[in-house]
């Protein structure tokens, strides 16, 4: 998979950074620090985003995966992790993603490489059945993100305090039950959400709903729209309503799912306030933005 060089062989921009790359010219034996280029928030990763990077198919790291398999995991039904192939930086923050109904991690696969890429630990799970339902998939959520962090041979890549969840479909009302039974989590994108429960307001995560206009499954009159209404008003919170898009439009790369995505999780997640930018002032609607309503600017 071809991207830009990891950070470790860039030029950081920070002190510490600068010291390591003189150290390397002048032959003293310590390599950067992680994270040393982001000396006031440790937890930045990668250069500072721009309107094309945050587009792009593939962000600024290398990616690699691990399939993780049903027989070695319980609570959930197997996956893909996908990680930033460097260890140059430190660990990343991770998030676990669930398909929908009668959906597996296939259908929602194409956001394992877009987000490792951006600097994200990613594991796209499998259900134990794929007609599970949301409260059975918040607990998967929950179950494949302990895996990551305590079992998987990834973990050392991964802060456990840095975790969030997505999800499709029924997939994304479990999201939506994650966040509600784990309020440690640091950011959750529920994609064209389905769940019987239609308010939320005990969430305490930072959540971004993502709808469409044209959704007869989970209709955003019925479904995204009322989950975001009742999240606390103090929340950092958001909707983004695709224009010209049907529930399915998670199922296959999506350019604004994906900015505004890697835009949130960066901001939650990783505290990185240079991708505020894209999310406040709030988006105008356009050609695949239908409307956007949340809170500016974020108190996080």
């Amino acid at each position: 998979m071809h991207t830009l060089p990891p950070t470790g062989h860039r030029i950081r921009r920070s002190l510490g950074a600068a010291l390591a790359s003189f150290a390397v010219v002048a032959g003293i034996g310590f390599g950067p620090a992680p994270g040393a280029h982001a000396a006031d928030n440790p937890y930045e990763r990668g250069p500072a985003p721009t309107n094309a990077s945050i587009e792009a198919v593939r962000g600024h790291y290398a990616v690699s995966q691990s399939t993780v398999s049903s027989l070695s995991v319980t609570g959930f039904g197997g996956g893909t992790i996908y990680y930033p192939t460097t260890t140059a930086d430190g660990t990343f923050g991770a998030v676990a993603i669930s398909p929908g109904y009668t959906g597996t991690q296939s259908s929602i696969a194409w956001l394992g490489p877009r987000l490792a890429s951006q600097g994200f630990v990613v594991f796209t799970i499998d259900t134990l059945t794929t007609v599970d339902q949301p409260d059975s998939r918040g607990r998967q959520l929950l179950a494949a993100l302990d895996h990551l962090t305590r079992v998987s041979p990834l973990r050392t890549r991964v802060d456990s305090t840095r975790l969030g969840v997505m999800g499709h479909s029924m997939g994304g009302g479990g999201s939506l039950e994650a966040a509600k039974s784990r309020p440690s989590l640091r950011a959750a994108v529920p994609l064209t959400p389905w769940n019987l429960d239609k308010t939320w307001p005990e969430l305490r995560t930072p959540t971004l709903i993502v709808g469409a206009d044209g959704d007869s499954i989970a209709p955003v009159s019925s479904h995204s729209e009322p989950f975001y209404e009742s999240l606390p008003s103090a929340l950092d919170r958001a909707y983004l309503e695709l224009n010209g898009a049907s529930h399915f439009a998670p199922n296959s790369s999506n350019t604004t799912i994906a900015k505004y995505s890697v835009s949130w999780l960066k901001r939650f997640i990783d505290d990185d306030t240079r991708y505020e930018q894209f999310l406040c002032p709030l988006p105008r609607p356009s050609l695949t933005i239908e409307e956007y309503r949340g809170n500016c600017p974020h108190t996080s």
